[in-house]
């Protein structure tokens, strides 16, 4: 987490500081602060708004691990976590008595996200009882609301105006909900969908041919060559089994995501609401226009509220995400 004052004012400079700080590239990242995993090789560069109505903006960075590739083509909901209690420590947003919301414009895709923070007494606490799949111990809660995400890189929630299109010879959904994804049956893909994610990363012969279909995606969700981008990212899905709406295996895009990203989860989601699509074929969907949707993934679940109008249109979706301070201090480039 880095304020924007604190960053080279340079795009080309601040990557390379980038770069050099999270010891990319390099597959173990071990002369840096990356955790040698795509998961952990993120920054999020926060500043005032001068947007009226809105707190901090927040800038999401990809940083490759084993290739010096820096990317700003993507939102990044588990970072945006930690983005309200960043902001309010360094005195960005002025903290309440019991929770803080604080408004954040997400910069990547010029949308809109309020995270409720927990501020006892106006000072952040992380400690809380809520868990996440995934996520060893618990933390205090921090409920994520979205705003109109839908199209917020590609333009449009269904870029070719399809619920399916076939695409290297399978059926996908092309599907943007705050964040650009590809779904398709995990079967389509020659695996069954309850694979651990080392089994799926150690085959080649998969990853070949659901990376061939991600480039297809790339120009028919206006992404163009997508050869050396972060998105889409790609989803297999399957029956759940864990008693959710839906199981999941996800790519982030070449190696395989040890859950699923909180944007991607919300997205996969509203794909399960859209007849005649793998995932709707696919998944158990409860009744009612709000909607909790358990995203079966390699961890475990991810619960995403979603609601729907009147027409059965999606309209707002959220979920609950935890953060934990881990230090604060300097780093050195």
């Amino acid at each position: 987490m880095f304020l924007a004052d604190d960053l080279p004012a340079d795009t080309a400079e601040r990557d390379h500081f980038l770069l050099r700080i999270m010891g990319s590239p390099d597959p173990r990242q071990v002369d840096g602060l990356g955790g040698a995993d795509p998961l952990t090789s993120k920054v999020a560069v926060v500043s005032l708004s001068s947007r009226e109505g809105v707190d901090v903006d927040y800038l999401f960075l990809q940083v490759f691990v084993d290739e010096p590739i820096v990317t700003d083509k993507q939102n990044c909901g588990n970072m945006l976590a930690a983005v309200g209690p960043f902001a309010i420590e360094r005195g960005l947003v002025a903290a309440r008595d019991g929770e803080t919301p604080v408004t954040i414009r997400m910069v990547n895709t010029d949308q809109i996200a309020v995270a409720t923070v927990a501020t006892p007494g106006g000072r952040v606490t992380y400690e809380g009882d809520t868990a996440i799949d995934g996520v060893p111990g618990t933390a205090a809660p921090v409920p994520l609301a979205f705003r109109d995400t839908a199209g917020s890189t590609c333009g449009a929630l269904l870029p070719t105006g399809n619920a399916v299109d076939r695409v290297g010879g399978v059926e996908a959904t092309l599907i943007d909900n705050g964040m650009p994804c590809v779904i398709l049956r995990a079967e389509d893909a020659g695996i069954h969908g309850d694979e651990g994610r080392d089994a799926l990363d150690a085959d080649e012969t998969f990853k070949a041919r659901v990376e061939a279909i991600r480039l297809a995606a790339g120009p028919l969700m206006g992404l163009g060559d997508v050869s050396d981008q972060s998105v889409p990212k790609m989803v297999l899905v399957s029956a759940p089994r864990a008693g959710g709406a839906i199981a999941t295996r996800c790519l982030i895009p070449h190696r395989v995501h040890a859950s699923i990203g909180v944007l991607a989860a919300v997205t996969v989601a509203t794909a399960c609401l859209l007849d005649g699509s793998p995932a709707a074929a696919l998944a158990r969907v409860p009744d009612g226009r709000r909607k909790t949707l358990d995203v079966e993934h390699p961890s475990g679940t991810t619960a995403c509220v979603v609601e729907l109008d009147g027409d059965g249109q999606v309209v707002g979706a959220g979920m609950v995400r935890t953060a934990r301070k881990l230090f604060d201090g300097r780093v050195f480039a």
